[in-house]
């Protein structure tokens, strides 16, 4: 509801930090409280919302929806307003396929533009599938479960997440190439668990009731999952900062979102043709990969760095020598 809004107002005001070129740590710091806000303490006050508006007020399951469209109306509103469009430097502008064309020479010649977007698709394709599968994973025998909490518990995670990741990227010593190889390791292990309670816990054949025990052990999971999500986007907004040109960061990221896109439509569209289980399997092999892209990732990061500092500890006379 409230949470588009809020990302996009944190969004702009991250734009402004990079343009006026001030501290690079205000730019992380920003992503921190960007989703700790905007996808955590608004997106909690809205399942909230939407749960009073469903069991409390009894206004139906489509009540959420009405009252989103509502929220976004008025954020519409006000930023028809209040805002003003950037068109950028007219001279610069260039047409759709000749930035697509860049972006493409841009991802073919740098590996760590090429990894970093396959981190972020393989990561997001997981994570959008996974917001399809919990609400059947935690309800396979269509118990009653309280899905506007449920949701609020999942932001609160987020936000933990979010606050998390805006301590490790406030050290110096900590990287966040690092430490997003754990992050990638333990969402992947995370959504193992539907797939471990099915073969350890015996299914029930009783329809309706309260969650399950199977269903809690996977909810404390998927929160998990959450936490890491929280921990993901601020820690790879900086490493986009870091690795992507910014006059080509949107083409580029978005030369990513097709595939990513189409993946998302495609497990839609079958979601019912295979068990849940595979679904989740399916979203860990994913994570897995990208623990091992981020890995690969942290070992050309590492090498280019030091290649400065090795290229000023040569001894000249040595080389002419070796010559």
């Amino acid at each position: 509801m409230l949470c588009c809004f809020v990302i996009l107002c944190w969004f702009l005001l991250c734009s402004l930090l990079v343009q006026r070129g001030f501290d690079q740590q205000w730019l992380s710091l920003t992503f921190s409280k960007a989703i700790f806000l905007g996808n955590g303490l608004i997106a909690i006050l809205s399942g909230l919302f939407g749960n009073v508006l469903v069991d409390t007020l009894g206004l139906g399951p489509v009540a959420p929806f009405d009252a989103a469209a509502c929220f976004l109306a008025i954020g519409m509103a006000i930023i028809l307003s209040s805002w003003t469009e950037n068109y950028g430097d007219p001279s610069e502008s260039k047409d759709l396929l000749t930035q697509f064309k860049g972006a493409a020479v841009a991802i073919a010649s740098d590996e760590k533009i090429a990894l970093l977007g396959a981190i972020q698709s393989l990561f997001e394709g997981s994570m959008y599938t996974f917001v399809f599968l919990w609400t059947p994973a935690l309800s396979p025998n269509e118990e009653e479960i309280p899905h506007g909490f449920i949701f609020a518990t999942f932001m609160l995670a987020s936000m933990l997440g979010s606050s998390i990741a805006s301590r490790l990227m406030a050290r110096s010593s900590t990287r966040v190439e690092s430490y997003m190889q754990i992050v990638f390791t333990i969402s992947s292990a995370s959504l193992l668990l539907p797939i471990v309670t099915n073969f350890l816990v015996a299914p029930s054949d009783v329809k309706g009731g309260s969650i399950s025990f199977k269903g809690c052990i996977q909810l404390l999971g998927f929160c998990t999952f959450e936490a890491c999500v929280g921990i993901f986007w601020p820690s790879i907004m900086k490493m986009r900062s870091q690795y992507i040109p910014e006059e080509a960061r949107s083409t580029i990221m978005n030369f990513f979102r097709i595939p990513l896109n189409i993946f998302v439509c495609i497990v839609l569209y079958n979601v019912n043709a295979f068990p849940i289980t595979v679904m989740f399997g399916m979203c860990s092999i994913f994570l897995f990969v990208a623990t091992l892209l981020q890995r690969r990732l942290m070992v050309i990061s590492e090498s280019q760095r030091s290649r400065p500092q090795d290229w000023k500890e040569r001894d000249p006379e040595a080389e002419s020598l070796n010559i």
